[in-house]
């Protein structure tokens, strides 16, 4: 193999994989993204549960109990 050859090899080697290094950026980018925003939705939906959680507790002291105590 010619040594122009083998560089040019190389070459078209390099570029490939930063053309695949910057996919792959871009996707850990969208991940990273996408996971702070699930993130905070489940933060949310912690606290709205956590209130529930607490609203029925406090309404079950309020009822009388069912007839069949």
């Amino acid at each position: 193999m010619e040594l122009e050859q083998r560089i040019t090899e190389v070459e078209s080697r390099l570029a490939f994989q930063e053309s695949t290094l910057q996919e792959l950026n871009a996707a850990l980018t969208d991940q990273q993204l996408q996971l702070g925003q699930l993130q905070e939705l489940l933060k949310n939906l912690h606290g709205q549960l956590a209130e529930l959680n607490s609203r029925d507790q406090s309404s079950a002291g309020d009822e009388p109990p069912p007839p069949h105590y």
